[in-house]
């Protein structure tokens, strides 16, 4: 098929075995790219009771049609394994230039099998690939490790892990070109379990294009029609981190570790403040990308120079170490997101679990004096979380078993995962994806209500959403829920940045997929109009659910901290808590939508998917499967 290489990179760390894993045709008819045939490869490939931390779990890295054609919002690459947080398979995203290199590679993807004897990284350049050693690598940070083999492979993009992943931190980050990570789910423990250190990449290879005239028209479209938006101009000049003072005065920026909605110092911390002004020095984007919505600072705290390579914080960062810790120093916040940045962690999963070990400090339950709003403190639980000393090593294995350790019952957490930066208290649409998603515990699966709610009465009528949508509401909100999971996954599966799709894009009255299809009608000659869109994500995220039934998961385990459930204390959110019977029938609602028993996809749904591959798949008595899938 055009669009496509056919072929995966297939690379055994074990034996040093490198070979071809073609991706039959039919893949890519139903799953198309990305998400979709990084899980189709491993619900193959995986028996299912692997630890994902053993040389016995697979690591996927994936492009979809779109890669490399430099197309807007498309600069992107998914990284696709079982995770550390949730056990259970897991993706993430990352933008950048890494993925543009990637999908010009002459591979789809690569798949990493098995575990290195020694460190080692690997090099794509030009279509050949090379195993090194990485001894002289191991034990350097992110810049650095950038620094050396960008050095050493002019025009190579580099991805790699620092210190926490090879201290097999839970919530350690894959990052590329420096700024750029592939967080939450713990990817970056499973590459240092690996004892792999990086991936270098440069490629010249075009892939086979239906119709070149038209994709290089539509190319030009969809940057026009984005830096013509008023909206998205201005998201470009701000970024996401001019969301603190939205989100707390409509209540429910996450507060004290969840406990409030309102930090009565966000302006200090907010992106469009005059104090962000004053470190403020640039923008960056990604591959092909007129937007520019990154952040780049420079400063200094306490005589720590805060470096503009290590760009600059974004609202789920700025929330995480600020308003969550009560911290309003932006100075300690920057430098924790350049620290976060430099050694590989994940910033929600890192300040929600700082704001855990504050309560639990103020509660008694540790021995350790960490007072809320001390920037210091959480400068110093960082390095120590990331080199696994002292509490650190206790905290680096994520909230979830810390909680069940030390009796705490404010652990925020879903399936493993810490709560990213969104309170769903306002917002129940996200409170049904927050509670059922497999992923555990994040917020880029659906579009958020407060943001539809902005649409006024269009809605997004081109999936069936029509206006208006009330982000107090509960009313249609399993629909709404399912249908925006579904075109979240399609955008997953081609790889296309939220920011350009659904987050930012149709919150500002502009709708980018008519013009994501066009393009990959231009690059494939597959003809996708909006129902196999949405088909293609609900395909995508049923295989996640498959592999969540996998491992044990059940409607059981589809739940909200307790926490969530009591109303906030004050601010425009208040006096609106989510009982255990309203969540009970949305969810119920929710599984009977996506044709789901407790289990996961009935073999109806999945005959109704074209997904016939998995019929019988899902042993449905409470254990979990534990055996090869297909």
């Amino acid at each position: 098929m055009k669009g496509f290489f056919g072929r995966y990179l297939d690379i055994n760390l074990n034996d040093e075995v490198v070979r071809d894993f073609k991706i039959p045709y039919d893949w890519y008819n139903k799953y198309l790219g990305g998400r979709g045939i990084g899980l189709r490869i491993l619900l193959q490939e995986l028996k299912g009771n692997e630890n994902p931390l053993s040389p016995e779990n697979i690591i996927v890295f994936a492009t979809g049609p779109l890669q490399g054609a430099g197309l807007a919002g498309t600069g992107r690459h998914a990284v696709i394994t079982k995770s550390p947080k949730t056990g259970s398979l897991s993706d993430s995203y990352a933008g950048g230039y890494w993925g543009y290199e990637l999908g010009k590679s002459g591979y789809d993807g690569i798949i990493v099998r098995g575990k290195a004897v020694k460190p080692v990284y690997l090099s794509l350049m030009y279509g050949e690939l090379v195993i090194h050693s990485a001894e002289d690598l191991w034990g350097l940070d992110v810049g650095e490790t950038d620094y050396k083999l960008k050095e050493k492979y002019k025009g190579g993009r580099v991805l790699c892990i620092g210190p926490a992943g090879e201290h097999l931190v839970k919530f350690a980050c894959i990052m590329n070109d420096i700024t750029r990570a592939a967080g939450r789910p713990g990817f970056g423990a499973v590459m240092g379990s690996k004892n792999l250190k990086a991936i270098v990449v440069r490629g010249k290879s075009k892939r086979l294009v239906y119709d070149i005239e038209m994709l290089k028209e539509t190319k030009k479209k969809i940057n026009q029609e984005l830096l013509n938006n008023p909206g998205i101009q201005e998201f470009g000049r701000l970024g996401s981190s001019a969301a603190v003072v939205g989100l707390n005065e409509e209540g429910i920026l996450p507060t004290k570790n969840f406990q409030e909605g309102v930090f009565n110092e966000a302006e200090k911390i907010d992106g469009a403040s005059c104090i962000f002004k004053n470190i403020l020095v640039g923008r960056e984007t990604c591959a092909g990308c007129p937007i520019r919505c990154k952040r780049v600072v420079k400063g200094n705290y306490k005589g720590i120079e805060i470096e503009e390579k290590y760009g600059g914080p974004e609202y789920e960062t700025l929330a995480a170490f600020g308003s969550n810790c009560l911290n309003a120093d932006l100075y300690s916040i920057s430098l924790a997101n350049q620290l976060c940045n430099k050694y590989g962690l994940d910033t929600i999963s890192t300040g929600v679990t700082i704001a855990f070990a504050m309560e639990a400090s103020e509660k008694g339950l540790i021995k350790e004096s960490i007072k809320w709003g001390d920037p210091d403190v959480i400068v110093k639980l960082i390095e120590d979380i990331a080199f696994r000393r002292g509490l650190g090593n206790i905290l680096s294995e994520g909230i979830d078993l810390v909680a069940s350790t030390i009796g705490a019952d404010f652990a925020m957490h879903i399936k493993g995962q810490e709560l990213p930066m969104h309170d769903p208290r306002g917002k129940k649409a996200l409170a049904i994806s927050y509670a059922t998603t497999p992923r555990g515990a994040q917020h880029m699966e659906a579009m958020h209500d407060d943001g539809a709610e902005g649409l006024g009465k269009y809605g997004t009528p081109e999936i069936g959403i029509f206006g208006p949508v009330k982000r107090m509401s509960w009313n249609k909100k399993p629909r709404f829920c399912k249908i925006h999971q579904d075109l979240a996954s399609f955008a997953n599966s081609i790889i296309a940045c939220d920011y350009v799709g659904f987050d930012a894009a149709l919150c500002s009255g502009y709708n980018p997929y008519p013009r994501f299809r066009e393009a990959i009608y231009a690059t494939t000659g597959l003809e996708i109009g909006v129902p196999e869109m949405l088909l293609i994500g609900e395909r995508n995220f049923n295989m996640l659910k498959i592999a969540a039934a996998w491992v044990g998961y059940t409607q059981k385990d589809d739940d909200l901290p307790n926490r969530l459930k009591e109303a906030l204390p004050s601010g425009n959110s208040a006096g609106d808590p989510i009982p255990n019977s309203i969540l009970k029938k949305a969810i119920d609602e929710y599984y009977e939508l996506r044709g789901w028993d407790k289990y996961g996809p009935t073999d109806d749904k999945l005959t109704q998917l074209n997904m016939q591959e998995f019929i019988g798949t899902i042993k449905r008595d409470d254990k979990g499967n534990n055996k090869k899938l297909l």
